[in-house]
Formats: structure tokens, C-alpha cells, sequence
């Protein structure tokens, strides 16, 4: 695949692969990207999972048309990037390998090799000329591993993002849902909890003339590049995406169902324009972390088990608080028939997060519903789109 007429794609698509990472459902599978510019020297961005070296390595020669390349740049160290830095090594000796120190040192990790003498160490705005093509290297440390590095091509106006602006699915099935849905998923799943640095990689970048993102997951981005650096500037301040409300709920024999149910029904009687039910034992727990993340007001309602949290729900509250949830309102509905204590168990988690306003009056429902719970659910529904 064309990118410019230097710059060509050599990636692969993994429809094979069940969980991302061991963790993350990827039922349109993934793509593990790799590019070479072609110039008087030629660079190649990164290898692919090890599984797929020979289908990449194919791909390399096939545009390479006999020549050789003078340097493989290693942006990122994850095995589903670097595994294949051997390979390449094996097969082209005489090129440079180009990353960060750290980078060198987790080569000599994984592979017992950090090439000290056929490397080249960058740092913070070093360049590197293949011919009419000047890469520069931006440092980019836990966006979201501590070694990486992002490159701009300064002739096509290329930025090399690496993890930036990645997003789940192979790039050979059309995502329905567009590109935000997987894109946000993808960001607060495994980049989120580096939001400080993932908003510092965008202010180093933000002064580039930009015409073309190439990424280490998901599509290659040159149209509306406004629209992708935008959403990006809001996951990565924390800020409100979209208008709406996200009630995340457990029940056990369905009676907080129809609590929320209720709610739900009393939020939309009062104007508000979207609301979200996660039922936290059935939903992609991802899904569930992404939408809390996507709406500023978030509804918490569950069972006290075993004088604590249901599971399902205290698994989520440590998935938002692993990746800083902050700057949200919050309302909690809790449920037990005996001694109900699964509110006062989440605000205690909750003290950890910044930023939260958590109404202090919640909903105690002891087993069941009665006509006062009823009542305070619709109250609960107007003091939250108040």
C-alpha cells in the first residue's frame, strides 16, 4: 500500500488473535502496522507480531525490489512490534538499528542483543537524512512504555505516531462503528493511565505540519486530521466527551435492575438527550471503562455482597481507578437486604480518584423497592441533570 510515493505500508492483519494483550476482546481482530521509506537510504518503522515474520518479511523484500535497507527505526519494544528485530537483523546485518537508550535495553532483555555496535542512540529532536527525507525523533515515555519514540518525516509531513492514535481491528474489515468507537476503546484500555504524557506528546507535535498519521494499530489518518487530534486532546485531559449519562449496574435477582430501569426511564422524561445501561456482569468489561470515561455523569448501582462490593463491580471500580477516572459526578444506588454497605465500600474506593463529585445523598434499597425508593430515584434523576 501507497502512503506517498516514498513512503509504502508493509504491515499484517491478525484474524487469529482472541484477547489483545491477554485482556481485550477483538472481534474484528488487529493489525500490526510496519512502513519503509524509500530514498537515497531506506528506513524501515518497526517489525510485527512475532507470528507473522515471514508473511512481513515477504512484504519488506517486495518493495525493497533487491535493494537493501541502511536502517530499522524501533519506535516501540512491545513483542507485537519488536519481536521480529532478530529476524531482520539475521537478514539485513549491515543495516542501523535507530532507538532510544531504553529501547537498547530491553532488546538485550528480550532478544539478549542490543547491537552496540551497529546502533544509533536517539534522543529529544536528534534527526536523521536519508536523502531528501529528514526524520526527527520525539521522546514519548509511557505513551504508554517508558522507551518510546515518535518519528516526523519532515518532506511528507508523516508523523510516525507509535501507539498514539492506534485503535483496535484488522485493517482488512470495515469497522461499522467508524474509527472513534474502537480508537477510545483502544486509548483508555491501554494508553489511559498516561494521560499527562500522551497530552505532553501532543503539545511537542502540536508546532508539526501534519498531513499524514501512521500509526502502530488501525488505519493510516490523513483526511480531517482535526477531528482525530481533537478527540485525542479530550481523552487525554480527561475531559467530557459526550453529553449523557452512564448507569453501570449489577443485580442478582433483578430487583437493582428495575431500580435502574426506573431511573433511566425518569432521566429521559427530564430531557436527558442519552443514557447508557452496563449491566457489569454481561458487558465487555472495556466497553463499560470506555463509557465511563465518555460521559461526565456516571451512575453506580449494586448488590453489597459478602459485606462488600458485587465482583463485577468493585473489578470495575479498580479498572477506572488503574487509569486515573477523574472529573466526573458520580451517584451511587445501593442494594441488601440485611445490612447494605456497598455505597459507603465505593465512596472509600473512590477517594483515590481526583475530582469527583459524589452526591452525598444516594439510594438504599433493601431487597426490594418500596413507593419511598421510587420516589427517591425520581428525585435522584433530577438532581443529576440539574
Amino acid at each position: 500500500m501507497k502512503i506517498t510515493s516514498d513512503i509504502r505500508y508493509i504491515g499484517v492483519n491478525d484474524h487469529k488473535i482472541d484477547l489483545f494483550e491477554g485482556q481485550y476482546d477483538v472481534p474484528n481482530g488487529m493489525a500490526y502496522n510496519s512502513y519503509v521509506i524509500i530514498d537515497e537510504k531506506i528506513a524501515v518503522f518497526d517489525t510485527v507480531d512475532a507470528r507473522f515474520g515471514d508473511e512481513w518479511m515477504s512484504n519488506l523484500k517486495n518493495v525493497l525490489d533487491g535493494r537493501t535497507p541502511d536502517y530499522l527505526v524501533v519506535q516501540h519494544m512491545e513483542p507485537d512490534h519488536s519481536s521480529n528485530i532478530t529476524t531482520f537483523k539475521n537478514e539485513y546485518p549491515s543495516a542501523t538499528i535507530v532507538a532510544s537508550d531504553k529501547a537498547f535495553l530491553m532488546m538485550k532483555q528480550f532478544f539478549g542483543n542490543d547491537y552496540i555496535e551497529n546502533r544509533m542512540v536517539v534522543k529529544e529532536n536528534d534527526t536523521l537524512s536519508l536523502g531528501k527525507h529528514t526524520l526527527t525523533f520525539v521522546t514519548a515515555p509511557m505513551v504508554h512504555w517508558p522507551e518510546v519514540i515518535v518519528t516526523y518525516d519532515s518532506y511528507d509531513k508523516v508523523l510516525f505516531s507509535a501507539d498514539a492514535f492506534g485503535k483496535f481491528g484488522a485493517l482488512d474489515i470495515e469497522d461499522e462503528d467508524g474509527w472513534a468507537c474502537e480508537a477510545r476503546r483502544y486509548y483508555f484500555g491501554i494508553v489511559g493511565k498516561y494521560g499527562v504524557q500522551a497530552s505532553n506528546l501532543l503539545k511537542k507535535v502540536s508546532t508539526l505540519e501534519i498531513n499524514t498519521i501512521c500509526p502502530l494499530h488501525g488505519p493510516v489518518l490523513n483526511e480531517n486530521l482535526s477531528y482525530y487530534i481533537d478527540l485525542y486532546k479530550t481523552w487525554t485531559s480527561y475531559s467530557v466527551e459526550s453529553e449523557g449519562i452512564v448507569i453501570s449496574y449489577t443485580s442478582v435477582y433483578g430487583n437493582t435492575k428495575k431500580a435502574i430501569e426506573l431511573l433511566k426511564e425518569e432521566l429521559m422524561k427530564n430531557g436527558c438527550p442519552k443514557v447508557v445501561l452496563n449491566d457489569l456482569a454481561r458487558v465487555d468489561m472495556h466497553e463499560a471503562v470506555e463509557d465511563a470515561f465518555r460521559y461526565g455523569t456516571m451512575v453506580l448501582a449494586t448488590t453489597t455482597y459478602n459485606n462488600d462490593v458485587f465482583p463485577f463491580m468493585r473489578e470495575f471500580l479498580y479498572e477506572l481507578l488503574e487509569r486515573g477516572y477523574k472529573n466526573r459526578k458520580i451517584a451511587i444506588i445501593e442494594n441488601g437486604s440485611w445490612a447494605p454497605s456497598a455505597g459507603k465500600k465505593i465512596r472509600s474506593m473512590l477517594e483515590e480518584a481526583k475530582g469527583l463529585d459524589i452526591l452525598e445523598k444516594g439510594v438504599t434499597i433493601r431487597s426490594a423497592m418500596t413507593e419511598q425508593n421510587r420516589e427517591e430515584i425520581k428525585e435522584l434523576a433530577r438532581e443529576l441533570l440539574n
